[in-house]
């Protein structure tokens, strides 16, 4: 049977009849001192009594009149302190907080996924890379297409080296009207994606209210 006083020491035993018979004897006893006789009356009136003192008196009594041990400690049980309990440091309260926090902040991400907007969309040419993947992509085309026409029209107007050069400026136009053309679409296909992404947390928002 647990104790919340904390301040007792030693083995503690529940006081019982058989106890508190011995202890009332004992507390006008003569033959004890009087500082035994006091503390076999502060103990008489406790429920829960240490077995030190009570052992002493046992031993300071007449052997005559005392009763045996195994008849003294009859239906007694022991009684248990409560431990203090464990202080958290603060760098361990830091530590819980934290963790509580991030364990919140996923609870609620993912409580929200379906209505809040897909932010992984990726905008086209934001990173280094892909920047210079798509200048090289335009290099190469307007080079091709300045060759592509430079031929045809070499072909065409008889080894002219001004027409052979026009022709190579148009297809370099060329060129650079299919890739402008290109880079539209691309835009407008992110654009799109970007509105879809958007939209779909609106209808999943608005199911959810019809739904309740």
């Amino acid at each position: 049977m647990p104790t919340s006083n904390s301040n007792r020491v030693g083995l503690i035993i529940s006081n019982t009849d058989s106890i508190r018979v011995f202890l009332s004897g004992a507390a006008t006893n003569t033959n004890l001192s009087d500082e035994l006789r006091h503390k076999s009356s502060d103990l008489l009136s406790q429920s829960d009594v240490p077995y030190e003192p009570l052992r002493a008196l046992w031993f300071a009594s007449d052997p005559s009149t005392r009763p045996e041990l195994n008849r003294l400690f009859s239906d007694t049980r022991f009684v248990f302190s409560s431990p203090k309990p464990r202080e958290k440091s603060e760098e361990l309260k830091a530590r819980l907080k934290k963790l509580e926090e991030i364990a919140e902040r996923k609870a609620y991400q993912e409580l929200v996924k379906d209505i809040t907007p897909n932010r992984d969309v990726a905008e086209p040419f934001s990173s280094y890379k892909d920047q210079l993947g798509f200048g090289l992509h335009v290099i190469v085309t307007m080079f091709t297409g300045y060759l592509v026409g430079y031929a045809a029209f070499r072909a065409l107007f008889n080894h002219s080296p001004a027409m052979n050069a026009a022709g190579g400026i148009l297809g370099l136009v060329g060129a650079m009207f299919v890739e402008t053309f290109l880079f539209i679409i691309r835009s407008s296909n992110a654009d799109a994606d970007k509105t879809t992404s958007r939209k779909k947390p609106k209808f999943a928002s608005s199911t959810i209210k019809k739904n309740q």
